[in-house]
């Protein structure tokens, strides 16, 4: 059996990113800062969790060889030692942006070279003539926001003036993103849908990477609730990926959470998602229960960055963090000889940090499967170096991005 099991831990940078000054981000550690805050109590949260990070499953993986690799971090709860046929490392990104399609593209073996488009820092953000057109082809009657913000600050304040009038929130962030917010019943779901859409169409001139729909319910600024019917409308990749080369030679790609929004969907064979990281948990778990020789399940376990690093929440974040962790040995139970686990991260989201978004950051490697001799991969330069390995392990030719390092923790390229 040669399968492969990509987890992304959305967010869970592990700092020290080479150019983290250019983006204002030098400094940041989502996970280093984490494990410092619950090892001085600045963590605990009565119901929730109390004391020193946790992460045993995670440890034996290698996450602290991958932390010391990447910022000199010594993760001082390990209290296991790494199981044999694990290895670690960690990777650090070339790709122009610190989102997540730039992360996952080139987990994926596609880095982003070029510059995605952003809104400026203006009130109004969007340009006239966009805003013009989304009104005019989505059929709506104006629209509210039009800035830089927080989702759910913007949905307290213009959530009941958009249930009054109709009109869809619109606005942005320091991603290439526009985001749109809209109650689910008083403007509708599928309505919600079918307005992204048509601003896809709209900001593909303007190298826009995400239309989001961000649906909502509640009827007062003390009631409402972003749900997790979440979509992203995003660019297609604009080459092959490594979704693109297994689906190619007829292998399936099951991919977990928001994955198939993120490729848009090139490349994927099945799509399953579920609210919430427990429940996308599951989800893995029987992919992996379905996946054959030659497949690959890729999984993105969104919580950590949208509910936990965007809020800066860190008491919930290191919560999130142990709950995926306790629930690790369920996935390497069904590890069989000849598979492959690797748990990563597209960017970091350290909830420590200033303002509310993404941070530049290096991201772990580490991972492992039967048989395997396991060890340290070192420093990464390229995200791709992990679907390069991927693939190698899947018996695909080399791509052109990256450098596989299967070889290097003891495994042999097969044939699917």
């Amino acid at each position: 059996m040669a399968r492969a099991f990509l987890f992304v831990l959305d967010s869970f940078g592990i700092g020290g990113a080479a150019d983290a000054e250019r983006y204002g981000d030098a400094g940041a550690d989502t996970f280093g800062h984490i494990a410092l805050a619950c090892a001085e109590g600045r963590a605990d949260r009565e119901g929730l969790r109390k004391g020193p990070l946790a992460l045993p499953n995670m440890v034996s993986l290698g996450l602290a060889g991958a932390a010391e690799t990447a910022t000199g971090f010594r993760f001082g709860n390990g209290g296991t030692a790494p199981i044999a046929a694990a290895f670690h490392g960690a990777a650090q990104e070339v790709s122009s942006g610190k989102d997540t399609p730039s992360g996952h593209w080139e987990i994926a073996g596609l880095p982003v070279r070029f510059d995605w488009g952003y809104f400026p820092q203006t009130v109004p953000a969007f340009p006239a003539e966009l805003t013009a057109a989304m009104i005019s082809e989505g059929k709506v009657p104006g629209i509210l926001g039009d800035c830089h913000a927080g989702g759910i600050e913007i949905i307290e304040r213009f959530g009941e003036e958009h249930i009054r009038t109709g009109k869809p929130i619109c606005y942005t962030s320091v991603d290439s993103v526009l985001q749109i917010a809209a109650h689910e019943t008083h403007f509708g779901l599928e309505r919600l849908y079918e307005f992204c859409k048509t601003v896809r169409r709209l900001a593909d001139p303007l190298n826009i990477g995400r239309v989001i729909a961000r649906p909502f319910v509640g009827e007062t600024v003390a009631t409402f609730e972003r749900t997790y019917n979440r979509r992203d409308y995003a660019v297609p990749p604009p080459e092959p990926t490594l979704l693109d080369r297994l689906t190619g030679r007829g292998s399936k790609v099951i991919a977990v959470g928001k994955i198939g929004d993120i490729f848009a969907p090139r490349g994927i064979s099945e799509v399953r998602k579920a609210a919430g990281n427990m429940a996308m948990f599951d989800k893995a778990l029987g992919a992996m229960d379905d996946a054959d020789d030659g497949d690959l399940v890729f999984a993105n376990f969104v919580d950590f960055d949208t509910e936990f690093g965007h809020r800066r929440d860190v008491a919930g974040y290191a919560a999130a963090l142990e709950a995926f962790d306790r629930r690790l040995p369920e996935a390497l139970a069904k590890l069989r000889q000849g598979d492959l686990l690797i748990l990563t991260a597209d960017h970091g989201n350290d909830p420590t940090w200033r303002g509310t978004d993404h941070t530049r950051e290096r991201i772990p490697v580490i991972g492992t499967g039967p048989g395997l001799s396991g060890g340290d991969v070192g420093l990464r330069p390229t995200f791709a170096d992990i679907g390069e390995t991927v693939a190698e392990h899947l018996g695909l030719a080399p791509g052109r991005h990256g450098t596989s390092f299967l070889r290097a923790i003891g495994g042999h390229a097969r044939t699917a």
